[in-house]
């Protein structure tokens, strides 16, 4: 199997640290065995008190050897707070094996506690250190360090060797625990220049460049070079939590990447290292695992395309072959650029990894006269593709591209069984696909994204009894990936379980019976239609109080925290209009009602109007909440904050009924 590390090629620097100069700060990094007592005695972070282990330091040395493979010498130590935290000494070092690209060396580890005054060392038995083969690629070491327990201290160090000359990991100053301190040191010869984009977010502890003269070979053959040595680190760095429409880590921690801009041949060295997408693209053509796969024929294939052809429009042969490949296909959990057993296996099997799926999927279309084209893409969980790092392991899912006019397409996936085929799938929006078209020589990089807003609309209509009882029906209707969220969460969790979290788990609210229309037709909304009973809590004899905001899924805020650490991407445009009529008991009269309201983001992206008026015993509200942009960055994070702790509140104010 061919397997091709794209280069880097060109950046841009986003979130760079401070140009001030750096605070002076000691270095804590440490020799491998040598450590302190009061490391052990360490009871807590002092910079994120509630953490269950942090990283005391990590430390990567980098650096070229005689024969100018790439050499990382690797070295982390980890501080176990309490039970909790001990799951940190499960340690995954995850490397490119299968194409030999890396290899991973001189693995060392061991546990450190306190026995009074004493320490006590317990070494890692090396046939407790295990090597896994992933897949054609990816190979995986996993080990667990012994005798963890609450204020334990665990260190572990390796030797990675990249052979290659232009590819540099990327390296994280931060991760999911706190971490004190994190030190990066890179020597790279001055004929390759790097740049380094980096996502940073506050001032570096350590920032030192120096240079050093160095020469390689022999005789005639000898040369000159001077390596560039830069010393970066940052210290006190928080844990990456897990935040409300947050996307990937790796879009997320801070951290820095190495493209390569420019190089200068010397001695044997006379190769481009330079990279394009055009280059990639070409080369995943020609790749055996998938380019190879894509003309390959499927056992018992042609009743499937005599059905498509027969059919008389484009749309109609796409929802047909889409339809089967979905239905016959069960995706394995696994995401790659490329396909593992091929697509014949797969397809006799019924069952593939993601790229397998859709490379079926291709051939059936293209097959039955489609213009389909593969793409490369990364999904949501895997990071957004950054378009000027022309690298293919950005992607990790390999889906059908179909242009439909000058400025409308079709993103397929047929590995997830709720996707629709006229919609691009929510876990590839705000990013870049790469789709590939040979025949004309065009390799381009397209942003994925959902420009029209999706809509979802209630209405209410109920009756309020005079002993605080509410007895009503809602129209729900859900469009696109609103529709989707629906379908799945009712197919896999059950109508019982789905009605509990359509009531928001409100013991008060029971809903008696529940009808789902068009549910099994993705090419219309959605519509649930509900009956419902709701006991309307803290009225008494004389007042009688209730919120009408029941099925909007806004009465909680997802942004209550006072800080933010990471961007938050909602993927798509919504608006969700809410419109109801509550009859009031004979004997009663509106005592207080919510204002009528607008109320706008100071950039204009998010707007909420409320609507409430009395007429002829009858409560008419209208709520209209719109989302026009589905990206806000960390920075803009108090606006955001102050918006929706003032909706919640709106949200959750009670209409008054007093008795007359």
């Amino acid at each position: 199997m061919k397997r091709y590390f794209a280069l880097l090629f060109a950046a841009v620097i986003a979130h760079a640290a401070s140009a001030q100069t750096p605070p002076k700060a000691p270095n804590p990094v440490k020799i491998f065995g040598k450590v302190d007592k009061s490391e052990l005695e360490l009871k807590n972070c002092e910079f994120e008190k509630d953490a269950n282990a942090m990283v005391l330091f990590e430390k990567g040395d980098l650096y070229y050897d005689n024969n100018f493979n790439i050499i990382m010498e690797y070295h982390e130590r980890i501080k176990v707070f309490n039970d909790n935290g001990k799951d940190v000494a499960n340690i995954k070092i995850n490397y490119y094996g299968g194409n030999r690209l890396e290899s991973i060396s001189d693995i060392q580890a061991q546990t450190y506690n306190l026995n009074g005054d004493k320490i006590d060392v317990t070494k890692i038995d090396r046939k407790q250190i295990y090597n896994q083969t992933i897949d054609k690629a990816r190979n995986q070491y996993t080990f667990s360090l012994p005798n963890v327990k609450a204020g334990s201290v665990i260190e572990f160090k390796y030797r990675r060797t990249i052979n290659s000359v232009t590819y540099i990991p990327a390296w994280n100053f931060q991760q999911r625990i706190p971490v004190a301190y994190s030190e990066l040191i890179t020597a790279i010869p001055d004929f390759l220049v790097f740049r380094a984009p980096m996502h940073i977010t506050q001032q570096f502890a350590k920032n030192v460049n120096t240079t050093e003269s160095k020469s390689v070979g022999s005789g005639q053959e000898a040369f000159m070079y001077t390596d560039v040595k830069d010393d970066r680190a940052l210290a006190n760095v928080h844990s990456l939590p897990d935040e409300p429409y947050m996307t990937s880590e790796s879009d997320n921690l801070q951290n820095i990447h190495f493209v390569l801009v420019s190089y200068r041949p010397v001695g044997g060295l006379q190769k481009d290292f330079q990279n394009s997408w055009e280059k990639i693209g070409k080369l995943l053509m020609d790749d055996e695992d998938f380019g190879g796969q894509l003309k390959r024929k499927l056992n018992n294939e042609e009743p499937i395309i005599a059905k498509a052809k027969s059919l008389k429009t484009n749309d109609e042969k796409i929802a047909y072959v889409f339809g089967e490949v979905k239905n016959a296909m069960k995706w394995d959990g696994v995401d790659r650029w490329y396909t593992n057993d091929g697509t014949r296996a797969a397809w006799d099997k019924k069952s593939g990894n993601s790229t397998e799926i859709n490379l079926i999927l291709y051939h059936l279309l293209t097959a039955s006269g489609v213009k389909a084209y593969p793409m490369v893409v990364s999904t949501r969980d895997n990071g957004k593709v950054n378009p000027v790092y022309p690298f293919i392991y950005q992607f990790n899912r390999g889906v059908v591209y179909i242009p439909i006019d000058s400025t409308n397409h079709y993103v397929l996936d047929a590995a997830n069984k709720y996707n629709n085929y006229r919609e691009t799938p929510f876990y590839l929006l705000n990013s870049s696909g790469l789709y590939l078209d040979k025949e004309h020589d065009k390799y381009e990089l397209e942003f994925l994204e959902t420009p029209s807003p999706v809509r979802r609309a209630i209405f209410v209509n109920a009756n309020i009894s005079a002993d605080g009882r509410m007895d009503g029906s809602a129209i729900i209707r859900n469009q696109s990936y609103d529709r989707n969220d629906v379908v799945k969460a009712y197919k896999t969790a059950g109508e019982k379980k789905y009605i509990e979290q359509l009531s928001d788990h409100d013991n008060n609210l029971k809903i008696s019976s529940l009808k789902m229309d068009d549910i099994d037709i993705d090419s219309l909304p959605l519509t649930q239609n509900v009956q419902f009973k709701l006991d309307l809590t803290g009225s008494d004899g004389n007042y009688i109080m209730f919120k009408p905001t029941m099925f909007t899924s806004l009465q909680n805020n997802p942004f209550i925290k006072e800080d933010r650490f990471t961007d938050i991407d909602f993927g798509y445009r919504n608006a969700i209009f809410l419109n109801g009529n509550y009859k009031m008991p004979t004997g009663y009269k509106a005592d207080a009602l919510p204002k009528n309201i607008s109320m706008v983001m100071p950039d204009k992206s998010i707007a909420f109007t409320r609507i409430i008026e009395e007429h002829e015993g009858t409560i008419s509200i209208a709520y209209r909440i719109e989302f026009k942009k589905t990206i806000y960055f960390k920075e803009d994070y108090p606006e955001m904050h102050e918006f929706y702790k003032k909706l919640q509140e709106m949200m959750n104010e009670q209409i008054v009924l007093k008795k007359s």
